[in-house]
């Protein structure tokens, strides 16, 4: 990794500062990609992906419920959860859960950890709605990597001061932190056509066939970025099925345009960057996993644990986020500005410009909602958005549950829940390579594949729930009842969700009316997104109502029972047809998303 970082400071090779193709708008930056500003893409990367694995995926939930419960009391017997001097938990089983009073109502420590990373997912999706088509214009797609970039770095550093008095501070900076880390992928993933279209390899005999992604499709539909796994951080994985095709901006051609196709050298290219990009990414995260494992056993021998069982992990989020600033800084000295076209050619100062980005984000929810009113129109994509809901939002409560069910009922040491979250990080990069051969291999078509994940998915609710058979809950093994029960299902949750993420990704795309990639994408990103919450709120109630988060295995079991009919029902061939006949209607219409994207447009000359 450092000999790709020590390469970025080399001289600037001689193409830099020559315009190789002629500009498609006033102000394009077309000279050709240096493999300085490539390396600066890449540092984007191995700077968000350690907060996505590291932060949202292990110690951002186990801070929040720590800094709750050491601020909370035992329902029944009023006891502090922890006490005082030792930094150990009372034995909540004889006393009741450990709640906590937020706004005036009581809620239990864990519960408090889900509908923080549940409000905090929803405005991620209302963020990456509203304000992803910003990033096409002027300076905007820089300036708001770097916000984003520095604004999520500084709220994991800042975990540094929250002390459990001041908790509440503690959730506001994981909804921060989300939505720029969500935010910052989005406008990472819009680079990526810029630097393709530039890249010199590209530009013999060719002109201006390249062209830049949507700006909804960003965050799930042409780049490969999110085939592995972003925000979400979550738990994507590389495409096994086919290259997608590469989907032409909603804001150039609308969703008449003529996508490129899947066989271009610019799709090979892109895939190529964008997979080493995410292979670094990875690295590094499990790298500073590593780290942060090591510091916590150090930390946890000092005294600090005694004025808080939070600090070890606040310095590990310390570490994240001066990781993560660090090489946003690269970023910066690296990557260059790009321009977008001009937000208007009028006025470019006070009211007129915040009237444009209004403009923007109006035309945002607008194309979203065209692309909707097409979709209901056919039948086979609508039925399979509609499973794709209720399998993203499955496994983002699985996730969610797990760190906090490891922690809580299964009393695991901090350290060891670093490893867990290490074993699923591996395990989803081997899931992304492993389901294409097993499908390869027993001649599974697409939707069989996904339904086979899911079968494999329910084993893990199914299997948690074995300890309310009463001869295994005597047995005091099985059903999730001892620490090392959850590495192996961590194994089966990584592995499945590489697969879940890749296939449904592929098979959504067989559909898709050619030409309308990007906005159907996009309209694929939205609903990831913004079902992702759901879940885990509902856990949070059943964990307030029961107060054990194993209740929340009934719910998880049927929601991810509830797509199999679904998926299954859905037929690719006659999702095809449809989607070509719906192709041809609107290249021969006036209306409809197209002219939205002429609207778009106008925006560039009307103040």
């Amino acid at each position: 990794m450092l000999s790709y970082i020590s390469a970025a400071f080399r001289p600037p090779s001689p193409e830099e500062g020559v315009q190789q193709r002629p500009p498609r708008y006033a102000g394009e930056d077309t000279t050709p990609t240096s493999r300085r500003e490539i390396l600066g893409w890449y540092s984007y990367g191995i700077a968000a992906e350690v907060f996505a694995v590291c932060g949202v995926g292990s110690f951002l939930p186990l801070t929040l419920e720590q800094l709750a419960r050491e601020r909370g009391t035992l329902q029944v017997s009023r006891l502090p959860c922890v006490g005082p001097s030792t930094g150990n938990s009372t034995n909540s089983a004889e006393h009741g859960q450990c709640v906590v009073p937020i706004f005036g109502a009581e809620v239990n420590t864990a519960s408090f950890a889900m509908y923080t990373f549940s409000l905090a997912v929803l405005i991620q999706a209302l963020t990456l709605i509203s304000f992803s088509a910003l990033a096409d214009y002027e300076n905007n797609r820089k300036i708001l990597l770097m916000v984003f970039g520095f604004a999520g770095a500084l709220a994991s550093m800042l975990f540094i001061f929250i002390a459990p008095p001041i908790f509440i501070i503690g959730s506001i900076l994981v909804v921060i932190g989300v939505t720029c880390l969500g935010s910052s992928f989005v406008v990472l993933n819009s680079y990526l056509p810029v630097l393709v279209a530039n890249d010199p390899s590209l530009q013999e005999g060719k002109a201006d066939d390249s062209a830049e992604m949507s700006s909804f499709d960003r965050d799930g539909g042409n780049s490969e970025w999110n085939a592995w796994g972003s925000d979400d951080a979550d738990n994507d994985s590389l495409d096994g099925l086919q290259p997608q095709e590469q989907p032409r901006s909603s804001l150039e051609g609308g969703l008449g345009a003529k996508a490129p196709p899947s066989s271009s050298p610019e799709l090979q290219l892109s895939t190529k960057i964008s997979s080493t990009g995410i292979g670094l990414g990875y690295c590094a995260a499990v790298f500073v996993q590593i780290i942060s494992i090591i510091l916590l056993i150090t930390l946890s021998k000092t005294s600090l644990v005694k004025v808080s069982g939070t600090l070890p992990m606040r310095f590990v989020l310390l570490l994240v986020g001066i990781w993560w600033g660090g090489f946003t800084l690269v970023t910066r000295n690296l990557l260059k500005t790009r321009p977008g076209p001009p937000l208007d050619s009028v006025a470019t100062k006070g009211t007129a410009r915040w009237r444009a980005w209004l403009r923007l984000i109006g035309f945002a929810w607008k194309s979203l909602w065209e692309t909707v009113k097409i979709v209901i129109k056919l039948r086979e994509v609508l039925m399979f958005l509609v499973a794709w809901f209720l399998i993203s939002d499955a496994m983002a409560t699985v996730s969610a549950t797990a760190i906090l069910f490891a922690r809580t009922e299964l009393k695991l040491s901090t350290p060891l829940i670093g490893l867990l979250s290490i074993t699923a990080t591996v395990s989803g990069m081997t899931g992304a390579f492993l389901w294409p051969h097993v499908s390869r291999y027993f001649g599974l078509r697409p939707n069989q594949t996904i339904i086979l994940c899911i079968g494999m998915f329910e084993m893990i609710p199914l299997y948690g729930l074995l300890a309310y058979i009463p001869f295994i809950k005597k047995w005091g093994v099985f059903g999730l009842q001892q620490p090392w029960e959850i590495f192996p299902l961590a194994i089966v949750h990584g592995v499945v969700s590489g697969g879940l993420a890749s296939y449904c990704r592929s098979f959504f795309g067989l559909m898709i009316p050619p030409g309308s990639e990007a906005a159907f994408y996009a309209l694929y990103a939205a609903t990831d997104k913004g079902s992702s919450f759901i879940g885990p709120a509902i856990v949070g109630v059943l964990v307030d109502a029961t107060g054990q988060i194993r209740s929340g295995f009934f719910f998880m079991a049927l929601l991810i029972l509830l797509p199999i009919p679904l998926v299954w029902m859905v037929n690719a061939d006659k999702g095809r047809r449809e989607g070509l006949a719906m192709a041809e209607t609107l290249g021969k219409s006036h209306g409809g998303p197209a002219e939205y994207a002429q609207e778009a447009e106008g925006l560039l000359a009307r103040e």
